[in-house]
C-alpha cells in the first residue's frame, strides 16, 4: 500500500496522527453526501470509514459518521470546513480512544466448508453474538459487531482455518445517542 502524498497526511511539528470519528447531522437531500465527501477529497483528507443513515424522517435529517486520521490541526480544519456546508446542522468529533464512546464496527464473514467447519467457525464467533445472515449447504454468512482489532484477530487467528472465503467490514457502528 502506498503512502499518501497529501500535504495533510504528513505529521510534523504540528502534532501526531489521531483517529477521529466525526459525526455530521445534515438535511437528507440529494447531493449532500457528495458535498461532504468532496470536501475531504478536494483537500487530500482520507476517509477510513463512512456510514450514512436517516435518523429522523419527520425532520428529514441524516447522520453521516466518518472515521478519519490526522493531526489536531487537520481535524480542526475538517470540522470548520464541514460546519460551513449549507445543509449541515451539527458536527461532533470523538477520538477513537475516548472511553465514553461506543465504537464498534460491523463485519460479515463468509465461511465455506462442511457442516463441521461451519459450526466451528460459528463457535469461534460466539463471543461477538454472531448472527447467521445466509445459510446454504456449502456456506454461512456470519455477522458480528466488534472492535476493528477484534475483527482482525478473529479473521487471522480463528476463522482462516475454517475456509474463510470473504471478509467485509461495513464501517463504524455508532449506537451511542448523541
Amino acid at each position: 500500500m502506498t503512502r499518501s502524498r497529501s500535504a495533510y497526511s504528513v505529521p510534523g511539528r504540528q502534532g501526531k496522527f489521531d483517529t477521529h470519528i466525526i459525526v455530521v447531522w445534515v438535511d437528507n437531500e440529494t447531493g449532500v453526501l457528495a458535498r461532504v465527501v468532496g470536501l475531504f477529497s478536494g483537500r487530500g483528507y482520507n476517509i477510513e470509514s463512512l456510514a450514512v443513515a436517516e435518523i429522523d424522517s419527520k425532520l428529514n435529517i441524516s447522520r453521516i459518521t466518518i472515521v478519519t486520521t490526522g493531526t489536531p490541526q487537520v481535524i480542526e480544519q475538517i470540522k470548520l470546513q464541514l460546519k460551513k456546508l449549507v445543509p449541515v446542522h451539527k458536527v461532533a468529533d470523538f477520538r477513537r480512544e475516548d472511553k465514553n464512546v461506543i465504537f464498534k464496527e460491523m463485519a460479515l464473514f463468509k465461511v465455506v466448508g462442511n457442516n463441521f467447519k461451519k459450526e466451528k467457525a460459528l463457535k469461534a464467533c460466539k463471543k461477538y453474538n454472531p448472527v447467521i445472515l445466509d445459510k446454504t449447504k456449502k456456506s454461512y454468512v456470519i455477522q458480528i459487531t466488534a472492535l476493528r482489532r477484534e475483527i482482525m484477530l478473529l479473521h487471522q487467528l480463528k476463522l482462516n482455518p475454517y475456509l474463510l472465503d470473504q471478509l467485509t467490514i461495513l464501517g463504524v457502528c455508532f449506537p451511542k445517542h448523541l
